[in-house]
């Protein structure tokens, strides 16, 4: 996990609101007062559920950032909704949730891109 402030946010990134890692949807700075710093407001969709999140802070306000691997598996097997995946790297052995859009278009031996997000496992490319 990395840390930036929310001024250096840019769409299309990738933030931790709540914990939940999130694609950057908007990042709104609020032009400083007399007396005040500038606001940022960020509004994020969940990667893995599609919510809206949002938070605002001050601009200069340190926030978390998830780190994204996006690695390389062999199916072993595909068992009902599940598909049974062997690391490439490391050689180890998993099973994850077939994504609707792939069902039907993996075999046994085929060679496919996975990723790794907060130590979630998916084969849904982060939206």
């Amino acid at each position: 996990m990395g840390d930036t402030t929310i001024k250096n946010l840019k769409k299309g990134g990738f933030i931790l609101i709540d914990d939940i890692p999130c694609k950057v949807v908007a990042v709104n700075i609020s032009k400083s007062g007399k007396h005040g710093a500038a606001k940022g407001r960020v509004e994020g969709m969940g990667l893995f559920d599609g919510r809206r999140r949002n938070i605002i802070k001050p601009a200069d306000a340190k926030v978390s950032v998830p780190i994204l691997l996006k690695k390389q598996g062999q199916v072993l097997a595909i068992v009902g909704e599940k598909v049974q995946l062997m690391d490439m790297v490391d050689y180890s052995t998993f099973e994850l949730d077939m994504p609707e859009e792939m069902k039907g278009k993996l075999e046994s031996g085929q060679e496919i891109i996975y990723y790794e997000i907060q130590g979630v496992r998916t084969l849904q490319a982060p939206r």
